[in-house]
């Protein structure tokens, strides 16, 4: 069993930055490929980063590449997703999840304002 809990949403500015964590607990960080997905008023769930266990593969999905930069640090537990240039489409819901087992966090609040 593991436990996800994500923080560091809030309201920011079209052009603004946030930085979201998802601290872990519950079983061995390392044995974990850790992603951040979205979801925004309306739609569906969707892909926005993964990170592998040793932090060597590191895939985004095209609205965010070059913006968004996913981030471990194994020795904490911690994933972080660095959002720089942010939009208003950027809105939603930013869930961390982590695999093998398919565990998803409660997810945090991001608001980007025009």
């Amino acid at each position: 069993q593991v436990q996800l809990v994500e923080s560091g949403g809030g309201l920011v500015q079209a052009g603004g930055s946030l930085r979201l964590s998802c601290a872990a607990s519950g079983r061995t960080f390392t044995v974990y490929h850790m992603g951040w997905h979205r979801q925004a008023p309306g739609k569906e769930r969707e892909f926005v980063a993964t990170i592998s266990r040793s932090g060597g593969d590191i895939y985004y999905a095209d609205s965010v590449k070059g913006r968004f930069t996913i981030s471990r640090d194994n020795a904490k537990n911690t994933v972080y997703l660095q959002m720089n240039s942010l939009k208003p489409e950027d809105t939603a819901i930013y869930y961390c999840n982590c695999n093998p087992g398919g565990y998803w966090g409660q997810g945090t609040q991001v608001t980007v304002s025009s």
